[in-house]
């Protein structure tokens, strides 16, 4: 079994549990770190026991690494995955992948060219609820699904905004495209693309910010399902995800990575065996704290994409799949922004 050597761009708290979740890989070795602050990347190397380069540059450029793990803040994700796709690097970028669309599409087209993968966080699609709900939902156990939501209540403190979060030019956005990305990614995994849309936004909880603090979004499904978006961090002290999809044959309610609601016209032995393991409220990570979640769906996200690679075949969350939410997100700030209908018919 072959063994990646790894380095990871950024020094902070995301790739902390990049870090984590590589070395509980038998397949992935940490190599070391870098950062735009060398002494950060100083700082996790000696935690980790491994090398760190004084630029990301020199560490893109190494022959010690094969793939880049790129955890910067959002706006800057550019750079460096097209660097490392001019030397031949594998990359596997957290959420969101850019924030502007022509910078992804450039992401894209550098690793296409250089025939390397490029592939996104979304740790969350690696949770075994979220392979039962599609499972349920492609094969038509719902009946004709009527209505999908995500709601993502949850609380960050001034303190919180103080550096680059919440500004357009290196977070992109706010509720939504920094905390909600991952449920937003959810819902279009499950129910595809989004035919009609309008959104309100505002910053009424942190007005210091550049970007919004809470998004609600109405949406029209191009399988003509209707839909709801609310993503925030101002709602104190934060409270529990949710994913909802009814229709007329079942609905399905998850709460953070546990089923709350499981039912359908037609119960089998199976459904009861799907409640009880995975019916109890498991999670809550993240809430009030970006740094309380657990890092085994990174491993998992990671290990689907070294087995891809190794396998010769396509990522489940390439580039243009993790384009997706992006896409949708910017659709929403346009329709709030002009307080208009946005079709994509």
């Amino acid at each position: 079994m072959k063994t990646w050597k790894i380095g990871i761009a950024g020094a902070g708290m995301i790739a902390d549990f990049h870090a984590r979740a590589i070395e509980s890989l038998p397949n992935a070795k940490l190599v070391g770190f870098s950062n735009i602050r060398k002494e950060k990347a100083e700082k996790m190397a000696q935690k980790y026991g491994v090398k760190s380069w004084d630029t990301i540059s020199s560490m893109i450029q190494s022959d010690e690494i094969e793939m880049v793990m790129i955890a910067t803040p959002s706006g800057a994700h550019l750079d460096p995955a097209v660097e490392a796709a001019r030397y031949g690097k594998h990359v596997l970028c957290e959420k969101p992948l850019e924030i502007q669309l022509d910078r992804i599409d450039q992401m894209i087209e550098a690793h296409e060219k250089a025939g390397t993968y490029l592939g996104g966080i979304f740790n969350l699609r690696y949770n075994e609820t979220t392979r039962i709900i599609k499972e349920a939902v492609d094969s038509n156990r719902l009946g004709v699904i009527t209505y999908a939501a995500v709601h993502v209540p949850w609380w960050r403190t001034n303190e919180y905004y103080e550096g680059w979060h919440g500004t357009w030019s290196l977070d992109g956005g706010g509720a939504l495209m920094n905390q909600s990305i991952h449920m937003i990614d959810l819902l279009q995994y499950m129910m595809g693309p989004v035919a009609n849309l309008g959104a309100f936004s505002s910053k009424a909880g942190h007005p210091q910010i550049e970007t919004e603090d809470t998004a609600v979004s109405i949406l029209q499904f191009k399988n003509n399902a209707l839909g709801l978006i609310y993503g925030t961090t101002a709602s104190y002290p934060g409270q529990f995800r949710r994913l909802e999809i009814t229709g007329t044959k079942g609905t399905i309610v998850l709460v953070e990575n546990s089923l709350r609601v499981w039912q359908f016209a037609e119960m089998t032995e199976e459904d009861e065996k799907i409640i009880q393991e995975h019916g109890k409220i498991e999670g809550g990570g993240g809430v009030a704290d970006p740094a309380a979640i657990s890092f085994e769906n990174h491993a998992k996200n990671i290990a689907a994409f070294l087995s891809a690679i190794d396998e010769g075949r396509k990522f489940e969350i390439d580039g243009t799949e993790a384009r997706k939410s992006v896409a949708l997100i910017l659709d929403i700030y346009n329709a709030s922004k002009g307080k208009k209908i946005i079709q994509n018919k």
